[in-house]
């Protein structure tokens, strides 16, 4: 009997680090089950019309015009930025500074370096711009699905004035976690998309109606840049202006 003694023992841990995998693999299953209330989230995006408590515009660009939406309701910071912006003429004869076919084009900044722009909130509002840049606004009712326009940044809390528009087209639906994620956004990612972008990114506004000009700036040709990317277009595409159709009342 003491000469099987350890290959019983062996085999008893054995069975309890199984049934521990077991178990840990059904906890982990149980807490990544999809919540029923994801599926009855409000999903702006997916709809051209314009809410009461949103508002639009056109941007104006030497390739064409784009006319986006923007969602007061879910990101009033990042809307009343780029309004702000836009009718200050902030953006106006700026260049998008970084394109990236099949990714996005990113524009927004004044120095045309990729390194420049700031907040409305900067040396104002402490609470909102710390000085480096004002808070993220994620929501479960936005994501980057292809036309989204989002703030761009350089890590949490750190959005001022540069902004990017999803462009890839291809299906991306295969790498969406059915769980964590709105059944109409999976379908949709199937038009493209970038979701690696969904929770760093603030999700400010949509395009509804341009994307054959956002898919043009996007095939520009481009160079590498200081760091190696090829992202830098050789004959960049200007913001002429913005043209604020319609603004949101805050009581909306």
């Amino acid at each position: 009997m003491k000469k099987f003694l350890p290959h019983i023992i062996m085999g008893i841990i054995l069975i309890i680090s199984i049934v521990g995998i077991l178990l840990m693999t059904q906890q982990k299953t149980a807490s990544t089950k999809k919540d029923p209330k994801l599926d009855k989230v409000a999903l702006p995006q997916l709809t051209t019309k314009i809410a009461k408590n949103e508002s639009k515009l056109i941007m104006k660009t030497t390739y064409g015009d784009i006319t986006i939406k923007l969602f007061n309701k879910y990101t009033p910071l990042a809307v009343e930025n780029f309004i702000t912006h836009a009718k200050d003429g902030y953006y106006n004869n700026t260049s998008f500074h970084r394109v990236i076919n099949n990714f996005i084009i990113q524009g927004g900044d004044p120095t045309g370096t990729g390194s420049g722009g700031q907040s409305i909130w900067k040396g104002k509002d402490k609470n909102i711009d710390s000085g480096n840049g004002f808070k993220n606004e994620i929501s479960t009712s936005l994501y980057n699905i292809r036309g989204a326009v989002s703030m761009a940044n350089a890590g949490t809390d750190t959005n001022a004035s540069q902004f990017f528009i999803v462009q890839n087209p291809e299906d991306v639906s295969s790498g969406v976690n059915p769980n964590i994620y709105p059944t109409k956004i999976v379908n949709t990612y199937k038009k493209g998309g970038y979701p690696s972008l969904d929770g760093n990114y603030t999700v400010f506004g949509q395009v509804i109606d341009g994307m054959a000009v956002v898919d043009k700036i996007a095939n520009a040709k481009v160079s590498a840049t200081s760091s190696g990317e090829k992202s830098k277009p050789a004959n960049p595409v200007k913001i002429t202006n913005i043209e604020i159709i319609k603004e949101a009342q805050t009581s909306a």
